[in-house]
């Protein structure tokens, strides 16, 4: 534990308290610890519908293919891009810096973090160009369970990434430099 830790810990749980016990009836587990640390009765003990992040690299707490059998109404996104839902910092961080370069921002602050992934969110729902899919094996994505985020490959997160983190330097006022014209800015 750390101070920052503790300012997101759960003080209900004891030391006698296991991980399967902590989890039961979550609506979400992130995880960024250990391969295969999701155990089969974790992930089937989880609310409805559940979301389920397994960032740990290269090997996730839990593979898609085995938390899909265990909870088939389960949303699954891994660091890995051989499964659909890629986390990956790569969908963000070089635009939200482009921008920031740009408008010479004096902090990365909070406003500009939420407007990134507002736009990345957004993104996700949106039609997705051809290109995408054929950088991707020919896979077709549609927002759903299988498609919750951008592939890194969608060329989009440059102009709206970049646009809306601009935007948010300016609004919360730690752009130094002022983009006149947003669609040249596109």
């Amino acid at each position: 534990m750390n101070p920052f830790k503790l300012t997101i810990a759960n003080d209900t749980i004891t030391s006698d308290t296991s991980f399967e016990e902590i989890a039961n009836g979550a609506d979400v587990l992130i995880g960024v610890s250990t391969a295969n640390s999701f155990t089969e009765n974790i992930v089937k003990n989880l609310a409805r519908d559940p979301v389920i992040f397994a960032m740990a690299n290269p090997n996730p707490e839990c593979l898609p293919p085995a938390a899909k059998e265990w909870r088939p109404d389960c949303i699954i996104a891994t660091g890995r891009s051989d499964y659909p839902n890629q986390i990956n910092n790569v969908m963000c961080f070089p635009f939200l810096f482009r921008a920031a370069l740009d408008v010479r921002a004096t902090e990365i602050n909070e406003e500009m973090k939420m407007a990134a992934a507002m736009a990345i969110a957004q993104l996700a729902k949106e039609p997705v160009p051809e290109s995408v899919s054929k950088a991707m094996d020919g896979r077709t994505f549609e927002f759903g369970r299988e498609y919750i985020v951008p592939t890194p490959f969608d060329p989009r997160l440059l102009e709206r990434v970049a646009c809306a983190v601009a935007k948010a330097a300016e609004e919360s006022g730690v752009a130094k430099n002022h983009i006149i014209n947003f669609d040249t800015y596109k």
